[in-house]
């Protein structure tokens, strides 16, 4: 079973990571296969880098690349339970979708909640100020990038479950569930 995770950054999807990985699923991410790519190229893995790249690599190799890299390791491995988190184009959703037994989960809450979780969660390559927070959520979510870019927002429109997360991380963990004992 593969479980695609997608949504805006701070939205919550770390959270169901932890989630299934109690339930014995294996963790990998697309900007995995971006982060190689990028050291290979020999540039600095900061977020603008990385979605550079990421944007570079779907542009040559076509939009569902990185999902097309992630599936090989997947299935290289031999284990049968992954998820997959950075889902940020509808190809990718396309390419995940061809393997059995997989589905995609967004997980959504409002901006201004998303803006105050990366402000208050402090991470060094997080954004420091809310404009640039906010900046970095409207590229994500597809505004002012290419077909083949970053396309969070229609991305959400292709879920098989959607997930407000504005609450607890226990009524977050109670909605997953509930979705994930419905499919398993």
């Amino acid at each position: 079973m593969i479980i695609g995770l997608t949504g805006s950054m701070g939205c919550g999807k770390g959270e169901i990571v932890n989630i299934l990985e109690r339930f014995g699923f294996k963790y990998i991410t697309l900007s995995t296969i971006v982060r190689e790519e990028t050291r290979a190229r020999g540039l600095p893995e900061e977020r603008e880098q990385l979605m550079e790249v990421g944007n570079d690599m779907r542009k040559l190799e076509g939009a569902a690349v990185l999902a097309r890299r992630v599936i090989k390791k997947i299935e290289e491995s031999g284990y049968d339970k992954w998820v997959i988190d950075g889902i940020r184009n509808p190809a990718e959703i396309e390419e995940i979708k061809r393997v059995e037994d997989a589905y995609i989960v967004g997980v959504n809450a409002n901006r201004d909640l998303l803006v105050d979780r990366i402000l208050s969660r402090n991470r060094e390559s997080d954004a420091k100020v809310r404009s640039e927070v906010l900046r970095k959520i409207e590229r994500e979510w597809g505004n002012g990038e290419p077909e083949d870019g970053q396309q969070v927002g229609k991305c959400m429109q292709m879920t098989d479950v959607l997930i407000d997360n504005e609450g607890t991380l226990e009524e977050l963990a109670i909605k997953f569930e509930e979705f994930y004992n419905s499919i398993k």
